[in-house]
Formats: C-alpha cells, structure tokens, sequence
C-alpha cells in the first residue's frame, strides 16, 4: 500500500486541559506536545485513522502540565527521540522526581536550542522563543514538500521576533486565548487573571485580532485558532474577532478559518 503523499496537520486536542497536534510529511510524523494521556492521544490519532506506532518523535514546547501530561507513558510505550530544550528538560525532571528524589530519565532525549533549526526525518523544525512563564518556551515553523506550518500557542504578545517566523505560513496555528471581559468577570482569583492577560500570559482574541490586521501576511491557506480556554472564551467570540480582523486585511478570501477543540481531534488539514 503506498504510503499517503503531501503534509498534513492535525489538532488532536487543544486548550487548557490538555495540548497535542499532530505534523505528517510522506515519509515523518511528530507529535507536538503530549498534554493528553498517552491512551487518549492513542485513541485521537487512531480516530483519524492515524497509528500511533508510526510515529517518528515528540517536540515539546514547554514543561507546563497541559503540554507534558501523557509524555512519560508515551515516551516509554513508543520508545522514540523527545526533543526538548535543556531547560525545559531539567525543569520536567524536578516536576517529576520521586519521594526519594530520583528523576525520571527519557531513554531518547534529544536537546535543542531555540533559534537553531534540526531536521526530523524529512520535516525541517525551526524553534523560536515565545514570551510566557516557562523554563524556555517556544514556538515552531516546521517545513516538508514546500509547505511551511507554524505554531505559537502560550504567549503573552507576539513580539516582532515572533511575527517573523510566522511570515509565509501555508498553515498558521495562533492562540486565541481569551476574550478579556469573560477574563475579568470571570470566577478566576485576581493573581491568575493577573497572569493570563501579562506579557508572559495567553493572547487574547483582541492581541490576535491585532495581529491580524496589522502585521500578519495574509499567506495561510489555513488558519486554525488553539487553545481557546473553556471558562474565559467562547468558540464564537473568537471566531468572529478573528474573521473581522481577517476580513478587514481581505484575508478571509484567502484563508479558511478552523477552531481546534479540547474535547475532540480537528480533522487533518492536508496540503
């Protein structure tokens, strides 16, 4: 049987409960974060007729629980390289260390830096440093086949650094974070609002909306809104910020606007 051609891009799940996605080239596929359980990243992958067993490795943004939840389970029952800077890496072993102080270790631990490109199998990954509250947190532009996907979720603002590397995207995926009056009434303790709207924190459908038409290059075939949170956003509301901010640049002529969810896998968007 041959093997499907093209690249693909799956949200198997995304928000505050829990983030994993899913980039396929012909011949690679990397999972991106494993903030699920390792069952329920099984079952997602194989609701999209995906095995989990062709798997070629794990990248991870940053150690916070919704990010590396099911990593160890995963990473011991695949057996392939996690890719993780140094200090989140560090950071994930102390989280993780048992009563007697003992780290977990990863049998396949691969270290990268932010700014420096690696390569996974056929599948070209740039990692840049986004704005929050991690070790070392970062993004990714991944390129297979000609097309170029990028993903920052977890930020705070999108510094210039940032809308760089997400110039040219074929698939763009953005944090959609929160609409700021549901934050501000909302039942969260002040110090967590505090730090969901900082510069360290999540971005708002406003700072995207901003993004959107004032410094985005209109280039995405497909642009997917992630991590929504389920207590401060409403799909809806940010779907409308974002398609009236698309629409003021004309971009909603040339791009197809998706919401990835917590509680099921986005169909793949295949290029």
């Amino acid at each position: 049987m041959l093997a499907s051609m093209g690249v693909s891009v799956s949200m198997l799940a995304s928000g505050s409960r829990g983030n994993c996605a899913l980039v396929s080239s012909s011949s690679t596929k990397i999972l991106v974060d494993a903030g699920i359980s390792c069952r329920e990243t099984f079952k997602r992958m194989k609701s999209l007729d995906e095995d989990p067993h062709s798997l070629s490795a794990i990248l991870i943004t940053h150690e916070h629980c919704d990010h590396i939840y099911g990593l160890a389970t995963l990473a011991k029952k695949l057996r392939i390289p996690v890719f993780m800077t140094g200090a989140t890496y560090q950071t994930w072993q102390r989280a993780l260390r048992d009563e007697n102080g003992v780290k977990p270790k990863l049998e396949k631990f691969e270290r990268f830096e932010s700014g420096h490109s690696f390569q996974v199998g056929d599948i070209a990954v740039k990692p840049f440093t986004i704005p929050h509250d991690a070790a070392d947190p970062v993004g990714f532009t991944f390129r297979a086949e000609g097309i170029k996907v990028g993903l920052a979720t977890d930020l705070g603002y999108i510094p210039l650094s940032v809308r760089d590397h997400l110039r040219g995207c074929d698939v763009l995926i953005m944090e959609s974070n929160h609409d700021l009056e549901m934050l501000r009434v909302g039942p969260y303790p002040w110090s967590v609002k505090q730090r969901v709207m900082s510069r360290v924190g999540h971005l708002s459908n406003l700072a995207l909306a901003d993004f959107f038409t004032s410094d985005y290059d209109n280039s995405a075939t497909f642009v997917v809104l992630a991590h929504l949170s389920e207590q401060n956003n409403h799909p809806e509301i940010a779907r409308r910020e974002a398609e009236r901010a698309l629409s003021a640049r004309g971009g909603l002529f040339c791009n197809r606007l998706l919401l990835a969810s917590q509680t099921e896998a986005l169909q793949p968007i295949r290029l």
